[in-house]
């Protein structure tokens, strides 16, 4: 029989925010992969995961912005001991910060799939960039590989609709 992993969220989140790193994978199994988030200073990609996602909010409150079929943007308010399910496939962008945390439940990727990660104008709302990953192994961090090539290049921040330019955050907020 496998082990059955019994998790303390807060003592996690705790440790997390100590370590100074943005995810504490919990486990890794064919057909789920559990996670602590902390909360970025700069969030701005929409993510496509090609599974569902539950996220619980251990601490703080996040606003998940998402983009609808027709790519309007709009948040969920995700408070302090609530959760939400995110279909796969939903263009979803997790905000909250640094001092929150929040329990990621999804199934691991399987061979072929992709993960997208989607930039747009913060003024017209072009679409900017994306960057895709084969997540075989979510301690990578593929949020953090994502943000470090979109925003060490100027080229992929530069809208090509109304010219605007996305400032780059501060290298360690990224």
């Amino acid at each position: 029989m496998e082990p059955m992993p019994i998790v303390d969220l807060f003592e996690t989140a705790r440790k997390l925010g100590e370590s100074g790193k943005r995810v504490n994978v919990l486990w890794q199994e064919p057909e789920s992969l559990a996670f602590v988030a902390r909360g970025r200073e700069y969030r701005s990609e929409f993510h496509i995961n090609p599974s569902e996602e539950l996220m619980y909010q251990i601490k703080g409150e996040m606003r998940l912005h998402y983009r609808t079929p027709e790519g309007k943007e709009e948040v969920a308010i995700i408070k302090e001991g609530s959760a939400i399910h995110t279909p796969a496939g939903v263009p979803h962008s997790p905000r909250f910060p640094p001092d929150a945390y929040a329990l990621i439940v999804e199934r691991k990727r399987r061979p072929g799939e992709i993960d997208r990660f989607h930039w747009y104008c913060r003024k017209c709302d072009g679409f900017l960039h994306e960057e895709t990953f084969t997540v075989s192994d979510y301690r990578a961090d593929p949020v953090s590989l994502a943000y470090k090539r979109f925003f060490d290049s100027e080229e992929f921040r530069t809208c090509k609709k109304c010219g605007d330019v996305m400032p780059a955050p501060a290298p360690e907020n990224v």
